[in-house]
């Protein structure tokens, strides 16, 4: 019988988010003492005896709080990235660190990527103008089918990106740093799989660009103004991954110069960004509040995920998905 663990939530301070505390409570609250922070009250009686911590997103987490977890055995993210977390400081402190990797989102980030993809080829911008212009018939809009997609980055929400954009027709292309399989590619119906050696020729050659990358050093302004110079004028840019992949300021230059046809954009390198931002102001921009893994879905899969990793606690098993040093290096 798995052992009852002293659990506790950090909830997200935002409003409008209780569906993720109603998800953990639902799936980890039946088994396991499941307590959620009051940010009103001290912290260390909060955190005295806490075997697990969930902590949403990662964002949540503060080192006094690590300082107070003296007992925990797993700090679960839940999230797929991780570059708002102070992972080094969870690994001086030796607690462990586990994520809810990007199969658990990649649903909700394909599709919206896929909606930008549909809005941008249909002109939504200049159609809602026109509309309310009396201007109908107009825009003339592009169809997917035969058009490229490359597709930065092949992990969850890459493949799953892939999979819808199959049955429009598309010729899908992507790139990652590991191999990708022939067996993957004939899966998801690559016509090419490179690695990053080939980014450039793929930028060059995309009618739709995606991103679907962590952020780290290494990704950081992966697309500067140099890869946006090898766009077609007539691509676009699709990002629902990372706003610091992307240089902003070139951006904005590529797209107000018309080098660019257009971007979708979930998320931003500041956050939140503010009503002046030029991206903002630009009529082949379509942006949206950071909300494209913001499904029932997601929040679901994640709580799930988050619960299992408690049960593996309780019952003296590894955590799945761990991120710390110790983890991947077990893993």
């Amino acid at each position: 019988m798995t052992r009852r663990l002293k659990v506790l939530f950090l909830p997200p301070k935002e409003e409008g988010r209780d569906h993720l505390q109603r998800d953990v409570v639902a799936a980890v609250g039946p088994k396991h003492d499941l307590r959620i922070l009051d940010r009103t009250f001290p912290l260390a009686p909060q955190f005295a005896g806490v075997d697990v911590v969930i902590d949403e997103g990662g964002s949540q987490g503060t080192r006094e709080m690590a300082d107070a977890a003296t007992s925990a055995k797993l700090w679960q993210i839940l999230g797929s990235g991780f570059d708002k977390f102070d992972l080094t400081y969870w690994e001086k402190k030796a607690i462990p660190v586990a994520n809810c990797p990007g199969q658990f989102s990649a649903i909700a980030l394909a599709e919206c990527a896929l909606m930008f993809m549909l809005m941008l080829s249909r002109g939504w911008n200049e159609s809602q103008r026109n509309l309310k212009a009396g201007i109908f018939y107009k825009p003339l809009g592009l169809e997917l089918e035969n058009r490229r997609l490359s597709l930065i980055g092949f992990g969850g929400s890459g493949r799953e990106l892939a999979r819808l954009a199959a049955t429009f027709g598309m010729h899908i292309s992507a790139i990652d740093v590991r191999s990708i399989s022939v067996d993957e590619q004939r899966r998801f119906g690559l016509s090419f799989a490179g690695k990053p050696e080939d980014m450039d020729k793929e930028i060059s050659e995309a009618d739709f660009l995606s991103l679907h990358l962590h952020l780290n050093k290494e990704t950081r302004h992966i697309i500067d103004r140099r890869r946006l110079a090898l766009m077609k004028p007539s691509a676009f840019l699709v990002n629902v991954a990372r706003g610091a992949l992307v240089d902003e300021e070139a951006l904005y230059r590529a797209l107000s110069e018309g080098r660019l046809a257009g971007a979708g954009l979930d998320v931003f390198g500041t956050e939140p960004i503010t009503a002046d931002n030029p991206l903002l102001r630009l009529p082949n921009v379509i942006a949206t509040p950071h909300f494209s893994g913001g499904t029932d879905g997601t929040s679901r899969r994640r709580a799930a995920c988050a619960a299992d990793n408690v049960d593996r606690v309780a019952d003296g098993l590894e955590p799945l998905y761990r991120i710390d040093k110790i983890g991947r290096i077990q893993t």
